[in-house]
């Protein structure tokens, strides 16, 4: 296995340090995911600036942490699943909608359903979703804009999903009580 650094804002790579700072500052503490991503401090600007766009986007806010579980579970990232787990909750996420996303299962709010299949679809298709799908999402009364807030959610999660499977990131302490397998999901 190869090993990656876990960077922090003292020892990152020079161009890193400032988006580590900041990213200390929005959270409290450098996330291992962060650390990691120092090592290319491209990644983890193009990262965080999709991050900051998503927060940003005309979805609605518990949708985007259904697009952030949902892309997380379907591309079997741990971390980001434990991540956004606790994140979700924080938001007041109802508890039965994340453990229904955690699970892969279908959410009692169609609105957020609709997302969440969307979502899933889009990941599992590489984007190859008929318009029959997402039909059925503007149905539930997403504008077409949402659409593509979705993709730009699932791009965000690509980048972190597949640096930590790379890098096998620690999971923080700030994760822990929502650590996930996807040896326990449908993936």
């Amino acid at each position: 296995m190869v090993d990656f650094q876990v960077y922090d804002e003292n020892n990152a790579p020079e161009e890193a340090r400032p988006q580590l700072e900041a990213a200390k500052r929005r959270m409290g503490f450098v996330t291992t995911l962060n650390g990691v991503m120092a090592e290319s401090p491209e990644l983890l600007a193009g990262y965080n600036a999709l991050a900051e766009l998503f927060g940003k986007s005309s979805l609605p806010g518990p949708a985007k942490h259904v697009v952030w579980i949902t892309a997380s579970v379907e591309n079997g990232c741990e971390y980001c699943v434990a991540a956004h787990s606790t994140l979700a909750l924080r938001a007041r996420v109802p508890e039965q909608v994340v453990a229904a996303l955690r699970a892969g299962k279908t959410l009692d709010d169609t609105r957020l359903e609709a997302a969440r299949r969307l979502t899933q679809a889009m990941v599992a298709q590489r984007g190859w979703v008929n318009d029959t799908e997402i039909e059925a999402f503007l149905a539930a009364g997403y504008a077409r804009r949402h659409v593509l807030d979705i993709v730009l959610g699932i791009g965000m999660k690509t980048l972190s999903n597949y640096t930590n499977h790379i890098a096998h990131t620690p999971l923080d302490p700030a994760w822990q009580d929502q650590e996930w397998s996807r040896d326990h999901a449908r993936v």
